[in-house]
């Protein structure tokens, strides 16, 4: 594992040293190494190589604590919302800040083009930075192979909608919690259902569990990645 400052954002290299890549992006409130675990217990080719970039905003929510954001999230709004046990609906909205996060991944996915040539780039998240993982999937021009989405949920509907066609035929792994209380489960159903109605390949793994990413999904996930990033024979 090596550290390295690439477009602007602090990154965790680990794996191998091979030509497929493997993007992933923490979520709100997480620190930036929150995701590299995940490569150590999955089973996918030895040469694959895992970019895990550090969102820019720190949050300090407590002393000591390295928590970042990729965009600011209202959190008072947000417990309240929990607290009343109401849907958290994000798909009519585009948060402030998505704009800029969005361009810094994208300048993100630039270098990694210029300094490792991958032959194939997977790019995904969990919760936060699966949102914007497929917010920069629909709106990059840049070559993107599999899309994963660990407990994301639909935004920003009548700007994403007209773009979908952009992931047909596409691989995506998408999984969510049945009770998750943060991003209802109900809306990631309508964002699998919207990834298949514009011809996308989905692979659509629900959990009884919360907003996490328990180890049955990791195995899926590992399994996933195994086949979209084997070598063509």
């Amino acid at each position: 594992m090596t550290r390295d400052r690439i477009a602007g954002l602090d990154v965790v290299l680990a794996g191998g040293e091979g030509d497929a890549v493997v993007v992933l992006l923490h979520g709100f409130g997480a620190p930036g190494e929150d995701l590299v675990p995940l490569q150590r217990v999955m089973r996918v080719p030895r040469e694959t190589r895992f970019v895990f970039p550090a969102a820019p905003i720190s949050l300090e929510m407590m002393p000591g604590l390295d928590s970042r954001a990729w965009w600011d999230i209202d959190m008072i709004r947000l417990q309240a919302a929990m607290e009343r046990g109401d849907l958290r609906d994000l798909s009519t909205e585009e948060p402030e800040g998505l704009d800029e996060a969005r361009a810094q991944v994208d300048a993100l996915l630039g270098e990694i083009e210029k300094k490792f040539s991958p032959r194939a780039l997977v790019l995904g998240g969990f919760s936060q930075g699966a949102m914007l993982s497929c917010d920069v999937a629909l709106r990059t021009s840049r070559r993107i192979d599999a899309l994963v989405v660990l407990s994301g949920t639909l935004l920003a509907r009548d700007h994403w909608t007209p773009k979908m066609p952009a992931l047909s035929g596409k691989p995506i792994f998408q999984s969510h919690g049945t009770h998750d209380p943060i991003l209802p489960f109900a809306l990631a159903e309508e964002l699998e259902k919207t990834f298949v109605a514009a011809g996308a390949d989905v692979e659509w793994i629900p959990f009884r569990g919360v907003h996490e990413i328990p180890g049955p999904v990791v195995d899926r996930l590992g399994v996933f990645l195994d086949r979209v990033l084997a070598k063509p024979t």
